[in-house]
Protein backbone atom coordinates (compact mmCIF):
# COMPACT_ATOMS: atom_id res chain seq x y z
CA UNK A 1 0.00 0.00 0.00
CA UNK A 2 2.99 2.58 0.83
CA UNK A 3 4.61 1.73 -2.41
CA UNK A 4 1.30 2.26 -4.33
CA UNK A 5 0.82 6.04 -2.30
CA UNK A 6 4.68 6.66 -2.98
CA UNK A 7 4.40 5.55 -6.77
CA UNK A 8 0.84 7.81 -7.28
CA UNK A 9 2.32 10.57 -5.59
CA UNK A 10 5.41 10.55 -7.48
CA UNK A 11 3.03 10.85 -10.45
CA UNK A 12 1.89 13.63 -9.76
CA UNK A 13 5.24 15.42 -8.61
CA UNK A 14 6.80 14.53 -11.99
CA UNK A 15 3.79 15.91 -14.15
CA UNK A 16 5.46 18.72 -16.37
CA UNK A 17 3.79 20.60 -19.19
CA UNK A 18 6.26 19.67 -22.03
CA UNK A 19 6.19 22.06 -25.51
CA UNK A 20 9.36 20.15 -26.94
CA UNK A 21 8.26 16.82 -28.92
CA UNK A 22 10.76 13.95 -30.42
CA UNK A 23 9.27 12.35 -33.33
CA UNK A 24 8.20 9.24 -31.40
CA UNK A 25 4.42 8.70 -32.02
CA UNK A 26 1.75 7.77 -29.14
CA UNK A 27 0.39 4.46 -29.71
CA UNK A 28 -3.38 3.54 -29.94
CA UNK A 29 -3.29 1.72 -26.66
CA UNK A 30 -1.67 4.15 -24.90
CA UNK A 31 -4.30 7.07 -26.08
CA UNK A 32 -7.15 4.72 -25.22
CA UNK A 33 -5.97 4.85 -21.98
CA UNK A 34 -5.85 8.51 -21.84
CA UNK A 35 -9.34 8.86 -23.01
CA UNK A 36 -10.37 6.24 -20.43
CA UNK A 37 -9.16 8.27 -17.92
CA UNK A 38 -10.79 11.56 -18.80
CA UNK A 39 -13.88 9.02 -19.00
CA UNK A 40 -13.72 8.16 -15.19
CA UNK A 41 -13.45 11.75 -13.67
CA UNK A 42 -16.13 12.50 -11.18
CA UNK A 43 -18.84 14.97 -12.96
CA UNK A 44 -21.78 16.73 -11.12
CA UNK A 45 -24.65 14.68 -10.87
CA UNK A 46 -22.77 12.13 -13.12
CA UNK A 47 -23.66 14.55 -16.58
CA UNK A 48 -20.59 13.43 -18.02
CA UNK A 49 -20.06 16.70 -20.72
CA UNK A 50 -17.28 16.26 -22.05
CA UNK A 51 -16.67 15.42 -25.22
CA UNK A 52 -13.07 14.72 -26.53
CA UNK A 53 -11.91 15.66 -30.77
CA UNK A 54 -8.89 13.73 -30.97
CA UNK A 55 -6.34 15.35 -33.69
CA UNK A 56 -3.95 13.95 -35.42
CA UNK A 57 -3.44 15.11 -39.28
CA UNK A 58 -0.69 17.49 -39.71
CA UNK A 59 -2.90 20.02 -41.11
CA UNK A 60 -5.89 20.42 -38.75
CA UNK A 61 -3.29 20.04 -36.20
CA UNK A 62 -1.18 23.51 -38.02
CA UNK A 63 -4.46 25.33 -37.94
CA UNK A 64 -4.51 25.06 -34.12
CA UNK A 65 -1.32 26.46 -33.87
CA UNK A 66 -2.36 29.31 -36.16
CA UNK A 67 -4.99 29.89 -33.89
CA UNK A 68 -3.24 29.51 -30.55
CA UNK A 69 -0.53 31.56 -31.91
CA UNK A 70 -2.67 34.64 -32.50
CA UNK A 71 -4.86 34.31 -29.64
CA UNK A 72 -2.25 33.87 -27.13
CA UNK A 73 -0.16 36.88 -28.78
CA UNK A 74 -3.88 38.79 -28.33
CA UNK A 75 -3.80 37.92 -24.75
CA UNK A 76 0.05 38.63 -23.59
CA UNK A 77 0.39 42.02 -25.82
CA UNK A 78 -2.65 43.27 -23.76
CA UNK A 79 -1.11 41.73 -20.66
CA UNK A 80 2.47 43.52 -21.40
CA UNK A 81 0.85 46.72 -22.67
CA UNK A 82 -1.27 47.16 -19.07
CA UNK A 83 2.29 46.14 -17.30
CA UNK A 84 0.82 42.97 -15.50
CA UNK A 85 3.47 41.38 -17.44
CA UNK A 86 6.37 43.36 -15.81
CA UNK A 87 5.13 43.09 -12.36
CA UNK A 88 4.54 39.22 -12.61
CA UNK A 89 8.18 38.77 -14.16
CA UNK A 90 9.70 41.45 -11.44
CA UNK A 91 10.97 38.73 -9.75
CA UNK A 92 13.22 37.54 -12.84
CA UNK A 93 16.62 39.62 -12.37
CA UNK A 94 18.12 38.25 -15.45
CA UNK A 95 17.54 41.28 -18.11
CA UNK A 96 18.00 39.21 -21.16
CA UNK A 97 15.85 36.41 -19.78
CA UNK A 98 13.01 38.74 -19.00
CA UNK A 99 13.33 39.86 -22.51
CA UNK A 100 13.25 36.50 -24.18
CA UNK A 101 10.28 35.49 -22.00
CA UNK A 102 8.24 38.85 -22.55
CA UNK A 103 9.10 38.03 -26.53
CA UNK A 104 7.61 34.32 -26.27
CA UNK A 105 4.46 35.34 -24.89
CA UNK A 106 3.56 38.83 -27.02
CA UNK A 107 4.60 36.13 -29.91
CA UNK A 108 2.10 33.95 -29.40
CA UNK A 109 4.37 31.62 -29.81
CA UNK A 110 4.22 29.81 -26.00
CA UNK A 111 0.97 28.11 -27.64
CA UNK A 112 2.50 27.67 -31.63
CA UNK A 113 4.18 24.76 -30.30
CA UNK A 114 0.63 22.26 -30.55
CA UNK A 115 1.74 21.19 -34.51
CA UNK A 116 4.60 19.82 -33.23
CA UNK A 117 3.61 17.50 -30.73
CA UNK A 118 1.69 13.52 -32.40
CA UNK A 119 -1.35 14.15 -30.64
CA UNK A 120 -4.07 17.19 -29.99
CA UNK A 121 -7.04 16.70 -27.89
CA UNK A 122 -9.72 19.15 -27.98
CA UNK A 123 -11.82 18.96 -25.27
CA UNK A 124 -15.15 19.92 -25.30
CA UNK A 125 -18.24 20.42 -22.77
CA UNK A 126 -22.15 20.63 -22.65
CA UNK A 127 -23.21 24.55 -22.26
CA UNK A 128 -26.54 23.78 -20.69
CA UNK A 129 -24.50 21.94 -17.80
CA UNK A 130 -23.46 24.22 -15.10
CA UNK A 131 -20.38 22.35 -14.08
CA UNK A 132 -19.16 21.70 -17.22
CA UNK A 133 -15.76 24.11 -16.73
CA UNK A 134 -15.35 21.76 -13.34
CA UNK A 135 -16.15 18.59 -15.00
CA UNK A 136 -14.05 18.61 -17.69
CA UNK A 137 -10.82 20.26 -15.43
CA UNK A 138 -10.95 16.81 -13.95
CA UNK A 139 -11.58 15.38 -17.28
CA UNK A 140 -8.38 16.85 -18.10
CA UNK A 141 -5.99 16.32 -14.82
CA UNK A 142 -6.89 12.71 -14.91
CA UNK A 143 -5.31 12.63 -18.53
CA UNK A 144 -2.48 14.85 -17.53
CA UNK A 145 -1.02 11.96 -14.67
CA UNK A 146 -2.17 9.21 -17.31
CA UNK A 147 -0.01 11.07 -19.68
CA UNK A 148 2.73 11.30 -16.78
CA UNK A 149 2.42 7.65 -15.82
CA UNK A 150 2.76 6.73 -19.35
CA UNK A 151 6.10 8.20 -19.78
CA UNK A 152 4.41 10.89 -22.62
CA UNK A 153 4.82 14.35 -21.80
CA UNK A 154 1.67 16.85 -22.61
CA UNK A 155 0.40 20.70 -22.34
CA UNK A 156 -2.92 22.14 -21.07
CA UNK A 157 -3.86 24.92 -23.26
CA UNK A 158 -6.83 27.21 -22.91
CA UNK A 159 -5.41 30.90 -24.17
CA UNK A 160 -6.76 29.95 -27.80
CA UNK A 161 -10.29 28.85 -26.30
CA UNK A 162 -10.44 32.53 -24.54
CA UNK A 163 -11.44 35.12 -27.01
CA UNK A 164 -14.94 34.04 -28.16
CA UNK A 165 -13.34 35.03 -32.32
CA UNK A 166 -10.99 32.08 -32.01
CA UNK A 167 -14.01 29.83 -30.21
CA UNK A 168 -16.16 30.13 -33.18
CA UNK A 169 -13.20 29.54 -35.85
CA UNK A 170 -12.02 26.08 -34.04
CA UNK A 171 -16.06 25.35 -33.91
CA UNK A 172 -16.21 25.72 -37.25
CA UNK A 173 -13.28 24.09 -38.33
CA UNK A 174 -13.72 20.79 -36.59
CA UNK A 175 -17.57 21.39 -36.85
CA UNK A 176 -18.55 21.65 -33.05
CA UNK A 177 -22.35 21.63 -32.74
CA UNK A 178 -23.31 25.10 -30.89
CA UNK A 179 -24.49 23.23 -27.91
CA UNK A 180 -20.81 22.19 -26.85
CA UNK A 181 -18.41 24.98 -25.73
CA UNK A 182 -14.56 24.08 -26.51
CA UNK A 183 -12.32 24.40 -23.18
CA UNK A 184 -9.03 23.45 -23.81
CA UNK A 185 -6.97 21.61 -26.35
CA UNK A 186 -4.60 19.23 -24.74
CA UNK A 187 -0.91 18.63 -26.78
CA UNK A 188 1.21 14.82 -26.62
CA UNK A 189 3.69 13.62 -27.53
CA UNK A 190 6.83 11.78 -26.10
CA UNK A 191 9.22 14.61 -24.55
CA UNK A 192 12.10 15.79 -26.03
CA UNK A 193 13.21 17.80 -22.86
CA UNK A 194 11.76 17.41 -19.37
CA UNK A 195 12.37 20.72 -17.28
CA UNK A 196 13.05 20.31 -13.68
CA UNK A 197 10.49 21.22 -11.04
CA UNK A 198 8.77 24.70 -10.54
CA UNK A 199 9.07 26.54 -7.20
CA UNK A 200 5.94 25.56 -5.41
CA UNK A 201 4.19 27.65 -2.33
CA UNK A 202 4.91 26.52 0.92
CA UNK A 203 2.13 24.30 2.68
CA UNK A 204 2.15 26.75 5.57
CA UNK A 205 1.42 29.57 3.56
CA UNK A 206 -1.20 27.86 1.71
CA UNK A 207 -3.27 25.90 4.48
CA UNK A 208 -5.66 28.05 6.81
CA UNK A 209 -6.91 26.43 10.71
CA UNK A 210 -10.76 27.02 10.88
CA UNK A 211 -10.27 30.88 9.80
CA UNK A 212 -7.84 32.34 6.81
CA UNK A 213 -4.55 33.45 8.28
CA UNK A 214 -4.60 31.36 11.08
CA UNK A 215 -1.67 29.07 9.74
CA UNK A 216 -2.62 25.14 10.18
CA UNK A 217 1.26 24.09 9.55
CA UNK A 218 4.05 25.21 11.41
CA UNK A 219 7.09 26.60 9.34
Amino acid sequence: MEETKDIFFQVIKDRRSIRKYTDRRVSEEDLRLILESARQAPSGENAQPWRFIVVKDQENKNFLSYVGKNGSGRRFTGEFLSKQMQTRFEGLQDEEKKKAAFKKLTSGNVSAFVSEADVNILVLGKKEVWDAPFDTSAAIENMLLTVTSLGLGACWLVAPCIDIRDEIKMKNYFQVPDEFKIYAIIAIGTPAKIAGPRPRIPLKDLIYNEKFGETYYEA
